[in-house]
């Protein structure tokens, strides 16, 4: 269990917005941020600071256990985007409120989280 301390710093670094998506969390006011496991428990992930992000609950169910998925231009298996390894910038751009995958770790990342639901796009667009 995460106590409060540390879900209160990875909120605070994460400067309240998913570091998937970057949704804010006050453009989510139906569904708090959750504080999630970079690499999940079930793969020895631990509950160190360095190894929790904050997430939007979009992005978060749709990781789940995910740690690579296929790139949609090369079908080849590629990790997924790693908020304390990765520079956001580096792997994705805006194109209006849709996020776009520059490279094969964030065009992987973009389909497996769904970040461009129709869900997503609306809350972005508030």
């Amino acid at each position: 269990m995460i106590d409060a301390a540390t879900r209160g710093q990875v909120r605070a670094r994460a400067k309240d917005s998913c570091e998937y998506c970057q949704l804010r969390q006050d453009d989510s006011p139906l569904a708090a941020l959750h504080v999630e496991h970079i690499i999940p428990k079930v793969h020895g992930g631990t509950d160190d600071l360095d190894n929790l992000a904050l997430a939007c609950i979009d992005c978060n169910l749709h990781k789940g256990t995910n740690l690579t998925g296929i790139d949609p231009n090369t079908s080849e298996i590629t990790k997924l985007f790693h908020p304390r390894r990765d520079e956001w910038s580096e792997h994705f751009k805006w194109d209006g409120n849709y996020v776009v995958g520059k490279t094969a770790v964030g065009r992987t990342t973009v389909r497996v989280l769904n970040m461009n639901s129709e869900d997503q796009i609306t809350l972005r667009s508030c």
